[in-house]
Order: C-alpha cells, then structure tokens, then sequence
C-alpha cells in the first residue's frame, strides 16, 4: 500500500509517565477517533501500532501503542507521524475534504488562468487556511478555505477554483 491510500492523523509527542505510554496529538475531529481507525503506521510503512486505552490530558491524548513496552520505547517515537488506512476512515460530506486530499491540487482563478498549487492547509481554530504558492508568487499566500474564496474543488481534475479578495495575490 503506498502513502497515497494512507492518511495522516496524528503524531507522538514523546513518552507520558514511565510505564511506556505515550503522548499522542490527534487530528482527528474527535480526537479520541484515533483508536478506532485500525492499525495506525510510521509513514515509511514500516512499523505498524494498535492503540488502546486512549484518554484524554491536557494537549492531547495518553494512549498505548501496541510494542512500545516502556518509557525508553515511548520516547524513541518522539515526532513520528502516525497514518491510518484511508479505508478505514469514515466518508466526509460533498464539502468537507481530508487535507492530505487538497495538499498538491493546482489553484486556478475563476477565468481558469493557474495561479499556483496548495503547498499546505493550516488549522488555527478559526478556519482552514489554504497555503499556495506559484512561480508569479513573491511569497506563499494564505487563503481562507471558505465556500466564498474556493467555490469549486474538483478532486478528479486535481484543481480548485478560487475566487481571492482583491489584490490577495498581487
């Protein structure tokens, strides 16, 4: 399976306590949804973890990870991302969309001329943001992922279309 039929949802951020538990950052809607989504996978494919006894701490969840037997293991995973097959994760709405799916899409404006491609999609509470950049781009430009500004994404055509406030991308 390549990272294609995978998707990120969530990170270890290091050991909690000394009984081999770790700290997991979900990004997750749920953030405890996490445990269910099967075995989760390193991003190389190479190792593959169950979760169990998820909870919620502060800044997180504190969960098991199937072969992590101590604190030493649990620190050794620091930063690692942890991806789930995208079988496993439930279907969105026509206009909601997994990040992994608009990271790359090609972003035209409504008369159709290619003005860059999704380099990012940040969540700061408020509001996805859409980061693109292009060769005609000085800098990266932040866009809000709102119905008003990307009326249209095409995930066959790879495209989205967007409709920018004045002078956003001069």
């Amino acid at each position: 399976m390549d990272n294609s039929d995978r998707i990120c949802v969530g990170a270890v951020a290091g050991a909690f306590g000394v009984r081999g538990e770790v700290r997991l950052k979900s990004f997750c809607a749920q953030a405890e949804d996490i445990a269910s989504y099967g075995p989760l996978w390193s991003e190389d494919g190479s190792r593959s973890f169950t979760v169990s006894q998820a909870r919620p701490i502060a800044g997180g969840l504190a969960a098991r990870l199937s072969g992590v037997p101590d604190k030493d293991a649990a620190d050794a995973l620091r930063g690692m991302q942890l991806f789930a097959d995208r079988t496993a994760l439930p279907s969105l709405p026509d206009d909601e969309f997994y990040h992994a799916d608009l990271i790359g899409l090609a972003v035209q404006d409504t008369g159709g001329v290619v003005i860059g491609r999704v380099l990012a999609v940040h969540d700061h509470g408020a509001g996805d943001l859409l980061e693109i950049v292009g060769p005609g781009l000085k800098a990266p430009v932040l866009l809000p992922f709102t119905r008003e500004y990307a009326p249209t994404v095409d995930l066959a055509a790879r495209c989205i279309v967007v409709d920018p406030p004045e002078g956003l991308f001069e």
